[in-house]
């Protein structure tokens, strides 16, 4: 009895959130809501919840991310790549401007095997906190079709890369990325206003759409005074 109740439960949250998709009242692309809200909506267990979004990504309807929860801070408050840097920043009330330092079309054939193309979009660009301080610096290869071939003239939609790619068909899904530190070069220094071999987070990612195309690669340095990692983990209660 008690396991065809779970599954009833299970039903009812993986029904109700199909026909949500179905109907269009979540779109495409469109991050769920996280699981102790669903859980309380539904007033399911997480146990429950879990097993009815594995139903749903088994029948295709949504598409999990992995490494998407709090990875970094910006002065406390919890960063979501997945709308940008720029969105992120502004999200949390920071006064932080964005530079485009470069915007040009690259050859990397060594970079070939890895991403499948040698034929690269180079965006680099500088960020500054409202004191005048240099907080990131961030260097990031796209690939040179579907229309982005033409960022180098065109620019960025709305100042921003994510919605550039959305526009243009690329929709992050899956990926990976490492933090760690390293001392700046006397080139990163002198573009971000600091002292050679001052020490910045590294934080380096890379990023495949849906299609399993290679969609960005960013390597970003990031001022530890005010970016932190962290890292959530265990059950909440």
């Amino acid at each position: 009895m008690i396991r065809q109740v779970r599954f009833d439960k299970k039903k009812r949250v993986v029904d109700e959130l199909a026909r949500r998709i179905e109907s269009g009242q979540m779109g495409s692309g469109e991050l769920l809501p996280g699981e102790n809200l669903l859980a309380q909506e539904f007033n399911v267990s997480r146990g429950t919840l879990r097993e009815a979004l594995s139903e749903l990504k088994r029948r295709n309807y949504i598409a999990t991310q992995t490494g998407v929860g709090s990875i970094v801070t910006y002065d406390g408050i919890s960063l979501d790549q997945r709308a940008g840097w720029a969105q992120a920043l502004a999200d949390t009330g920071a006064r932080v401007s964005t530079e485009i330092l470069r915007l040009v079309a690259v050859q990397r054939p060594d970079l070939a095997g890895r991403f499948g193309t040698a034929e690269f979009i180079a965006l680099d660009r500088r960020r500054t906190a409202g004191d005048g301080s240099v907080v990131s610096l961030e260097r990031v290869l796209i690939p040179a079709c579907d229309g982005l071939e033409n960022l180098p003239r065109d620019g960025l939609i709305e100042d921003s890369l994510t919605v550039t790619l959305a526009a243009h068909g690329y929709v992050g899904d899956r990926g990976d990325q490492w933090i760690g530190a390293e001392p700046l070069s006397n080139d990163d220094a002198a573009l971000m206003l600091r002292q050679p071999g001052s020490v910045f987070l590294k934080a380096t990612r890379t990023t495949f759409d849906r299609r399993e195309r290679f969609m960005e690669h960013v390597e970003s340095l990031l001022d530890p005074v005010h970016f932190r990692l962290h890292l959530a983990f265990g059950s909440s209660t």
